[in-house]
């Protein structure tokens, strides 16, 4: 076991229990949930007023100048398990700062009830840098509670792969910039199902009748089965979406689906209890590291790609750090780094070339470094309005019993 695999699971026994892995904290299948529950009410609400009052046009030119200042005070609020620390120690001793990092991230929506309040009116959060998932970004860049970025600082954004140069809520990147990214498609076992899946259609092969799982979360769930369906989902609207958890919904009904899931597939797929299973890229990673029968595939269709997002909010107290801070991540080397420890799939371009020479098996690892037919096949999620986000939560919800 190398070094870095000690020290990885030395964390996970710090911050997990149960089995949990990291995707269990990340919380985007508790979305769901959420939906039904009063902070999702009340953030519904609130998300509203919001939008009203701000309505930021993020197609828009926007002019921002950063001056240089001092690091000092830099605090950035992350998701556990999610970086090589060794690498924040660096960055302090070359600047000689000492970054807060706050591992305190666990759910996007619960994350956003903690400081909404102040964002909405118009109070610094306490936190430089924010790293969020695309949904919720969407909604801070919508609600105009993220400041541009000062590309000035940050020249390494050349490094940024071309899939990720653009995305349907931030077209130029002007508010944010890729932390990683992964990918949710199919996991299964072939000696269970004794043949090769390739499709999202797999999902429904009456053969794999009651081993199935699908997650609870309909960005990702509902928007494969879109892929299946034909429809681009990362262009999607309400009405596609809601016919694609129809179609789930019957599949439910016939008994093809064992039961809809968060993290908590994991187990069941490790053990052969489920043969077919929606799941993310990350977690295949490290079961294969278990069970090498497992594999993951991406659908011939497409699959979903999720990105966690590095955002300054308004009112922030270290714009100029917190975009060096940026610039040091967008670094080959040190992306290098991070996708080694975190197995999820770097934005950064060289980051492979680095690791073909440090860590070859990493580097080849197509979960990891998704070849760029792959990549073509990835869609982000669609970029919904508030209204439309709950009218699909709430009606997956009726479907999973969430």
């Amino acid at each position: 076991m190398s070094e870095r695999d000690v020290e990885r699971a030395l964390e996970r026994l710090l911050f997990e229990k149960d089995g949990m892995s990291r995707r269990r904290f990340l919380g985007r299948s508790g979305a769901a949930a959420l939906g039904l529950t009063a902070l999702g009410s009340a953030l519904a609400g609130c998300s509203i007023e919001g939008e009203a009052a701000h309505q930021v046009n993020a197609k828009k030119t926007v002019t921002v100048n950063h001056p240089k200042a001092s690091l000092a005070g830099l605090v950035w609020a992350n998701w556990p398990l999610y970086i090589d620390k060794k690498t924040l120690k660096t960055f302090n001793e070359e600047h000689g700062v000492k970054v807060k990092y706050v591992e305190e991230i666990n759910d996007n929506f619960e994350f956003f009830g903690k400081v909404r309040q102040q964002l909405a009116q118009g109070q610094g959060i306490g936190r430089d840098i924010v790293t969020l998932t695309d949904y919720m970004a969407a909604r801070w860049v919508r609600d105009g509670y993220v400041e541009p970025i000062d590309k000035r600082n940050v020249p390494n954004i050349k490094n940024l792969v071309s899939n990720l140069k653009s995305i349907n809520y931030d077209p130029t990147r002007t508010y944010t910039l890729p932390w990683q990214s992964g990918g949710t498609g199919i996991g299964y076992n072939p000696k269970k199902t004794g043949r090769k899946l390739e499709s999202v259609n797999d999902l429904f092969d009456p053969a794999f009748k009651g081993r199935v799982t699908m997650l609870q979360e309909p960005y990702d769930t509902a928007c494969l089965v879109l892929l299946g369906m034909g429809i681009d989902a990362s262009k999607a609207n309400i009405d596609q979406i809601l016919k694609a958890i129809d179609k789930i919904d019957q599949a439910k009904n016939a008994g093809q689906i064992r039961r809809f899931t968060g993290n908590d597939y994991t187990t069941d797929l490790a053990k052969g209890n489920v043969w077919v299973a929606v799941a993310y890229s990350g977690d295949l990673v490290q079961l294969q590291a278990d069970n090498p029968d497992l594999e993951f595939i991406y659908p011939k269709e497409g699959a979903m790609l999720f990105t966690d997002n590095m955002m300054m909010p308004k009112h922030a107290e270290h714009f100029y750090g917190a975009e060096v801070l940026m610039n040091y991540y967008y670094e080959p080397e040190v992306a290098a780094k991070v996708a080694a420890y975190v197995n999820y799939i770097t934005p950064v371009q060289g980051a492979k070339e680095v690791l073909l020479k440090t860590d070859p098996d990493i580097a080849n690892n197509p979960l990891i470094f998704p070849p760029d037919d792959v990549r073509k096949r990835l869609y982000p999620y669609p970029n919904l309005s508030p209204a439309d986000e709950r009218a699909m939560q709430n009606a997956m919800a009726k479907v999973t019993g969430a």
